[in-house]
């Protein structure tokens, strides 16, 4: 069972080898981007990362990894679990070939077609999770009600904004007799249809002021679905029941978290400064080592009740001491670590030598390019 998503992360500088204009996750106007993809186990551990070109499409990036878990891993009974923008009928076709499975989900448009032709029906997602047979097709369904109240929010949250934009245009009206009321109603208008509420959401114009009206049935057929989503997968119920297909799925999370971790914390994968495609591919791939490092720290202080920045934090009081001995050799002597960081080495498994032998090495990790690297 593999794991698969990408992301993106800006660029520093125009010549990336992989640099391109995409969708940029990060939110940074004018920057190049790179693609990352990061394959993982069913427990979320990383086995593996690719980059691709910035404008890559995510669908665009899974065939590499049929091949990747075909000829390079050797597998023969796979299945690979991703969401609805990454596994679609083409990926679907790709994974038939090599007799491979996969887990994903469906989009809005899909899940509205199968209720209209009766395949599914709304009062199966009122049940804790639910699953329906058509053909060779297995469908997985369940309603999320947290997920429900957060999108009734944003909408009660947007139609509170325009509302107080309307307020705002009404008071600018009647302070100025001679502003026109089509410009202020085509301000709203615009507002509406940037929120992407303007199928239930319009404003009219009588005489001087500005009414917003709600289309209650229309809200009502646009909210059915808030919260609910459909899972579809080939494998047969005796190779996964619906519980095993839900669980996996939701195991995606775990990828989300390694891209959240290695591009917000201390990881530094972004912003890329490197320009060559083999450098570009180290750095991408010492992150994702330090990642899985990071995994095993929080796996092993989890009962300490720390985070592993504060566990790291509190392993900076370990040190040495120079120890000359008659005759001129050193030695580094470990002192006794404290009760703190000797409570996280315990967890770790690791016991600190008492003595180190002495060599005079400094390990610089930031240092000024030399004059020629730094021309264009």
């Amino acid at each position: 069972m593999f794991l698969y998503d990408v992301t993106s992360t800006y660029l520093e500088g125009e010549r990336n080898a992989f640099g391109d204009w995409g969708y940029n996750r990060d939110g940074k106007k004018g920057k190049k981007q790179v693609v990352l993809g990061l394959l993982c186990d069913e427990e979320g551990e990383p086995l593996s990362t690719e980059v691709f070109r910035g404008n890559t499409r995510d669908a665009a990036t899974f065939a590499s990894q049929i091949n990747k878990a075909a000829e390079r891993f050797g597998c023969q009974r796979v299945t690979f679990v991703g969401d609805r923008g990454m596994i679609k009928s083409g990926q679907i076709a790709d994974l038939a070939k090599v007799g491979f499975h996969f887990v994903t989900a469906l989009t809005k448009p899909q899940i509205e077609k199968l209720l209209k032709q009766g395949v599914l029906q709304m009062d199966l997602f009122d049940q804790p999770l639910c699953e329906v047979q058509d053909g060779s097709a297995r469908y997985v369904l369940r309603r999320n009600p947290e997920r429900a109240a957060e999108m009734a929010a944003s909408r009660a949250s947007k139609r509170a904004r325009i509302q107080e934009l309307v307020e705002d245009r009404n008071t600018y009206l009647r302070e100025h007799p001679r502003a026109r009321v089509a410009t202020a109603e085509r301000k709203v208008r615009a507002r509406i249809k940037t929120l992407r509420i303007d199928k239930w959401l319009s404003v009219q114009a009588q005489d001087r002021t500005l009414q917003v009206t709600a289309d209650d049935q229309v809200l009502q057929d646009v909210s059915r679905l808030d919260g609910c989503y459909v899972l579809t997968t080939d494998l047969r119920p005796d190779q996964a029941d619906k519980n095993l297909i839900h669980e996996r799925y939701q195991d995606l999370a775990e990828v989300e978290q390694g891209f959240r971790t290695e591009k917000t914390v201390h990881l530094e994968l972004r912003p890329v400064h490197v320009r060559l495609a083999d450098s570009t591919r180290a750095h991408v791939l010492v992150v994702m080592l330090a990642y899985m490092i990071r995994r095993q720290l929080a796996h092993a202080w989890a009962s300490l009740d720390l985070t592993v920045e504060e566990g790291l934090k509190r392993l900076n009081n370990l040190s040495s001491v120079e120890v000359t001995v008659p005759g001129g050799q050193t030695c580094l002597q470990i002192p006794e670590p404290q009760e703190s960081s000797a409570a996280l080495l315990k967890a770790l498994d690791i016991t600190l030598p008492t003595v180190l032998p002495h060599r005079d090495i400094r390990v610089v990790t930031r240092k000024k390019l030399v004059e020629s690297r730094r021309k264009p």
